[in-house]
């Protein structure tokens, strides 16, 4: 059975998803230096879900709000503001990429905090594990990623063999291997 995007994506160009893209705007957090540091208390379990001392963080605006936050670097994931970073658990990456849509050469992927993102230079397709248990992963920002779920893994490998080109994907000019190294 052939994959139909949901509504919200499915009928928008290539531009019009750009232009989604870039009208979200994300607090200035690569500008902020807090002195304090601590723990937020706070999970990112491997299917997406966010928890608060474990009891479930239900509101999706919520975690819209905190996901603006996030910040990955060598040390972990952070939920950063001006006046404190706290550390937060993530069990395997921050976001879960839910959908996909391809126009005109590039392949947009929907979030599970309803964000498009458009695989490219910026934000690239990485593919991890093992032949036996592959994953792949988009990079979002700020260090961030998101897992492809499977459904999502699914429709871009149908991509990659409809087009007969092996395990390869391209988008925005870039061009990424399916396959683990």
């Amino acid at each position: 059975m052939p994959y139909e995007p949901p509504p919200e994506i499915a009928g928008l160009s290539l531009a019009q998803l750009a232009e989604a893209v870039a009208s979200r705007k994300l607090p200035p957090v690569e500008q902020w230096s807090p002195a304090a540091t601590g723990d937020s208390h706070m999970a990112i379990r491997a299917d997406g879900s966010w928890t608060h001392e474990g009891s479930p963080i239900s509101r999706p605006a919520m975690v819209r709000s905190f996901a603006s936050l996030l910040v990955r670097d060598g040390d972990g994931h952070w939920l950063v503001t001006p006046v404190q970073k706290l550390s937060i658990d993530v069990e395997d990456a921050a976001f879960v990429a839910t959908d996909l849509v391809e126009r005109d050469g590039a392949l947009a992927f929907r979030l599970n905090t309803d964000e498009i993102v458009i695989a490219g230079p910026d934000h690239p397709l990485i593919a991890r594990g093992d032949a036996e248990t592959p994953a792949l992963y988009l990079g979002v920002r700020r260090g961030c990623e998101a897992r492809l779920n499977r459904s999502t893994y699914e429709q871009l490998a149908r991509l990659a063999i409809d087009r007969g080109d092996g395990w390869w994907v391209s988008s925005e000019g870039s061009t990424f291997s399916l396959v683990p190294e």
